[in-house]
């Protein structure tokens, strides 16, 4: 294979466009070798464990080598297209394998959507195949309804047996490689790496918490537990029986951040049934006010509203628990999620600073937020930093669910369908319409006194709105 070290070819490596995300699926390349890119021109979309994003190239050139398919997960760092650049661009047109030039640090450049990616000293580009590797070193009123229940010398390129970590060396691993190693009871110490540098890999942890006992996990395996079936091996299972979908990207990340949410924090679900009839005819009042025009109004803007009234009565529910200092943390803004359904997974964007905003703009930012979702355009960003989260589980038609805490937060709250049931009103029995809220608290932090005030103050506000006024 040749090698070129023409010092004009940029590599632009796979960026971080996520806090913490160490790996990200090539979606869609816009664009082939030969053609010619420009600063800020995006060349392909990622999907990361939490969002789906646009790339920007940083440089003007001409594309010589698209290292990857479409459909390839590539690891932080790792250099996903070359780029001749400068003088290097009227030779564009000659057959390039591989380019190693390293890439240079932009100088004053800001990021265009995402940023620009991990510094080089941080990162190592990954060994090619037949090369060697370094040396190590909502809607209208009709469907109101729908919405409201609605991340030196050479060495060869793959070593037959990695070591151990040193005994007393604090073992090389990502922090969220330690996160699940941390959730699933693993020591690091004892598992054997597989990364670059002898860094270990989330492979790796499940592979010591599958290992049937610990003195194997912590040994040096000299082969596979089980052989790898060959590519012409017939598959063990029967293809027209089943359909196995591999998890990746965001369902990765959700089903990762539930289970450690699930055998973390200690959850507590309480119910409360409500009659909403005259929160659903304000809801048709504000949609003729002109102050609303052009806005999202609908049941859900108001039960935000309610939890956000609910939180200054009760600002202690509004915290989170850190393990590592032993502290309950409690935040005095809301960061209101809200959980939206996509094409790509379950995602939990929320509205910045929701606490500060009046309910017209509470209105806006709900609209946006939904738009946003369903375009497949929420980014990383957007989905960082929540303190609080609405489910509308009441979209498929059930009463309410019990649902799981967001990672780093003590409560979130689910809403069941509205509909009319009977229901006693001035000693009378009369059709209503009613839902069923139920919240789901952390009990480390949130004892039942607590997260009983919350959901019955929330209750209160939707059985009779006025209170918006009097309690905001």
């Amino acid at each position: 294979m040749t090698t070129m070290t023409d010092s004009s070819v940029r590599e632009f490596k796979m960026p971080d466009v996520g806090e913490g995300l160490t790996e990200a699926e090539i979606l869609k390349w816009y664009v082939q070798p030969g053609d010619t890119v420009t600063d800020g021109q995006v060349v392909c979309e990622v999907e990361t464990a939490k969002a789906a994003v646009e790339l920007p190239i940083p440089y003007d050139g001409v594309v010589r080598e698209l290292h990857f398919p479409e459909g390839t997960t590539v690891d932080v760092g790792t250099s996903i297209i070359a780029v001749a650049v400068g003088d290097g661009a009227a030779a564009a047109s000659e057959p390039v394998q591989e380019a190693v030039a390293e890439e240079p640090k932009p100088e004053g450049r800001q990021p265009v959507l995402v940023g620009y990616g991990v510094s080089t000293s941080s990162t190592k580009r990954r060994p090619r195949k037949g090369a060697e590797a370094p040396a190590a070193a909502q809607t209208p009123a009709a469907a109101i309804q729908a919405e409201l229940n609605g991340h030196g010398p050479a060495a060869p390129a793959a070593p037959a047996a990695p070591a151990a970590p040193v005994s007393g060396d604090r073992p090389l691993a990502k922090p969220p490689v330690r996160k699940l190693a941390k959730d699933l009871g693993v020591d690091l110490a004892t598992v054997v790496p597989s990364g670059p540098d002898g860094i270990i890999t989330r492979e790796d942890v499940h592979a010591a918490v599958a290992a049937p006992e610990p003195d194997q996990a912590a040994a040096p395996r000299s082969e596979p537990a089980a052989p790898a079936p060959s590519p012409s091996a017939p598959a063990s299972y029967d293809t027209t029986r089943e359909t196995r979908i591999p998890v990746k990207g965001v369902r990765k990340a959700t089903a990762a951040a539930m289970v450690g949410s699930a055998f973390t924090a200690p959850h507590v679900t309480e119910f409360v049934t409500v009659d909403v009839t005259r929160t659903m005819k304000l809801v048709e009042e504000l949609k003729q006010d002109k102050e609303y025009t052009g806005l999202r109004v609908n049941p859900l803007l108001l039960i935000a509203k309610a939890l956000l009234v609910a939180i200054r009565r009760n600002p202690d529910i509004n915290a989170s628990w850190d393990e590592a200092a032993q502290e309950i943390v409690v935040k005095h803004y809301v960061n209101l999620g809200i959980a939206a359904a996509t094409p790509r997974g379950l995602i939990v964007p929320n509205i910045k600073d929701a606490h500060a905003q009046t309910l017209p703009q509470l209105a806006g930012s709900l609209g946006e937020l939904v738009s946003t979702a369903r375009e497949g355009k929420t980014s990383p960003a957007a989905m960082q930093g929540g303190t609080v989260t609405i489910t509308n589980v009441g979209v498929f038609g059930v009463d309410t669910g019990t649902p799981i805490l967001n990672p780093g937060e003590s409560a979130i709250l689910a809403v069941g369908a509205i509909k009319l049931q009977p229901w006693v009103h001035k000693g009378k029995v009369k059709p209503r319409q009613v839902t069923t809220l139920a919240l789901s608290f952390d009990h480390r932090l949130v004892d039942g006194e607590l997260g009983s005030k919350v959901l019955a103050d929330v209750a209160a506000v939707l059985e009779q709105p006025k209170r918006l006024i009097s309690w905001a």
